[in-house]
Order: structure tokens, then C-alpha cells, then sequence
């Protein structure tokens, strides 16, 4: 079988709809609102829908990973925005070197896990 495949965009939930719109669109993220309980988020070539639905098991066990040029460089701009200071569940962690590469880890407000990484070459 050939695949053909364009894109991908995993479907997420939230606790509080407008926390978690509002927490993406701070990080860069496009917003186009689809219905009153879904938006597709976009920066680039990388999107995701944010739904207003909330199941505990779901959203705790939700992990998305984003390969960045630079994790280092990223990191900076995340912590720039303050974000965990204005979104007080929100949690960021340092970068961190592994065997494969580096990469940080981000809880949205919800609590999904989103690893931000790089690479070795």
C-alpha cells in the first residue's frame, strides 16, 4: 500500500474550553473556530483540534511531541511568554539531553503532555 498522507491532527480535550483556546493561541497557535465546542489550532504545517470535552482518563493519558530546529531556542520562547504564571495548571519543565536528542516537556492546562524535541543529527 502507498500512503499519501498530508497531515495528521489529533483530536484533544479540555477542561475549560476557553482556558485552553486561549492558552494555544498565547503559544502561536492559529485558532479557527468550527463549532461552538471545536476549533482547529495551526502554526505551519502542524495542526490539532481542541474540543470542549473532558474525560479524565483521556486527557491524563494525552501526549502529542513536536519536532523543533532548536528545542533550546524553543524553550526560551515558552518560558518568554510566562505561561505558567498565567495559566497556573499549566507546567513546564526544563529541556532535558537524552541518547536521541534533547526535549521539554509542557502541561496544557488540561493537563496533556506535549514533548517539544530535537533530534541528534
Amino acid at each position: 500500500m502507498k500512503h499519501n498522507i498530508k497531515s495528521i491532527r489529533p483530536f484533544i480535550g479540555a477542561k475549560d474550553f476557553q482556558v485552553s483556546r486561549s492558552f494555544y493561541c498565547d503559544l502561536g497557535f492559529e485558532e479557527t473556530v468550527l463549532a461552538a465546542n471545536l476549533s482547529v489550532f495551526k502554526t505551519n504545517e502542524i495542526a490539532f483540534y481542541l474540543q470542549d470535552a473532558y474525560v479524565k482518563d483521556w486527557i491524563d493519558n494525552s501526549m502529542i511531541f513536536i519536532e523543533v530546529n532548536d528545542v533550546h531556542q524553543f524553550y526560551k520562547e515558552i518560558v518568554a511568554l510566562n505561561i505558567t504564571e498565567k495559566y497556573q495548571s499549566a507546567k513546564l519543565l526544563p529541556v532535558k539531553e537524552l541518547d536521541w536528542g534533547s526535549e521539554f516537556f509542557l502541561h496544557d492546562p488540561a493537563g496533556i503532555l506535549w514533548h517539544f524535541g530535537t533530534f541528534n543529527k
